[in-house]
């Protein structure tokens, strides 16, 4: 579902811990006061909780919000982080592998 995005569409990492029981409404208040996007611009916008387990995705699809939740049974999400931001964007392939929890994204940069 999420390998074959368009180029238009960009991938936005939040690195605030965040309540991954958070509504729809929650979150795209969140990509407004944290990411500083809009959330109905059909971006994806992914959020991680406080253990990094968990994954959320919030995305527009032209008709209403989705999202996308994955939990990992072992291990944890390690997307590259910088020192200063509190959220970072990538790209397509780098959320896939990300998803797929073979590498971390600082791993894919380097």
């Amino acid at each position: 579902m999420l390998l074959n995005l368009p180029s238009a569409v960009s991938v936005y990492v939040c690195f605030e811990p965040t309540d991954v029981r958070c509504s729809f409404d929650k979150l795209a208040a969140l990509v407004q006061s944290i990411i500083c996007q809009n959330p109905l611009s059909g971006h994806l916008f992914v959020f991680l909780n406080r253990r990094r387990n968990r994954a959320k995705i919030l995305f527009w699809d032209r008709t209403g919000f989705c999202i996308y939740y994955k939990r990992l049974e072992r291990g944890t999400f390690n997307p590259f982080k910088t020192a200063d931001n509190a959220h970072v964007e990538m790209e397509a392939p780098e959320l896939a592998l990300l998803l797929e929890h073979r590498v971390g994204v600082e791993q894919l940069r380097a």
